[in-house]
């Protein structure tokens, strides 16, 4: 049995959506947790953003989000600050941060989890909007073949 492999998802989101697919032709079932459902506890949100080697401002989703640029532009919004803002705006937190034994990232692109995944892939795979990632032989795609 693999160990434990979790995706922290928003199934509204593509990349989210590509990062499980990309996860799931490694023939690993993942503990999917819908984070804007079952959010982590603030303690677990801070320590999967610095295992990822992000500081909070790094994790933050800008895009269409209610603090688009400002926490960009005001000093004010240290750390604890933003995490605070991402607790109470789960929308604020970016996606998909996967967590395997090999690590954790925040997965933007999809292709990232191929870093930390604990197992090969086992075939093709392309992203939803066609952009092949995986070759049928199970090997990532050189950027340039993109």
């Amino acid at each position: 049995m693999d160990a434990e492999v979790v995706i922290y998802h928003n199934p509204d989101c593509g990349t989210s959506r590509n990062t499980l697919g990309l996860i799931r032709n490694a023939g690993i079932e993942p503990v999917v947790i819908e984070y804007l459902k079952t959010p982590p506890a603030r303690e677990k949100l801070a320590s999967l953003i610095a295992s990822a080697g992000l500081a909070p401002r790094d994790a933050l989703r800008r895009k269409g989000t209610i603090y688009e640029g400002l926490a960009d532009e005001d000093p004010v919004f240290g750390d604890d600050a933003l995490l605070d803002a991402m607790m109470k705006h789960l929308i604020l937190i970016n996606r998909p941060f996967v967590e395997t034994p090999l690590g954790v990232r925040l997965c933007r692109p999809s292709e990232v989890v191929l870093d930390i995944l604990p197992r090969p892939q086992l075939g093709a795979f392309a992203k939803e909007d066609g952009e092949r990632v995986v070759d049928e032989h199970g090997a990532r795609v050189a950027d340039r073949e993109r």
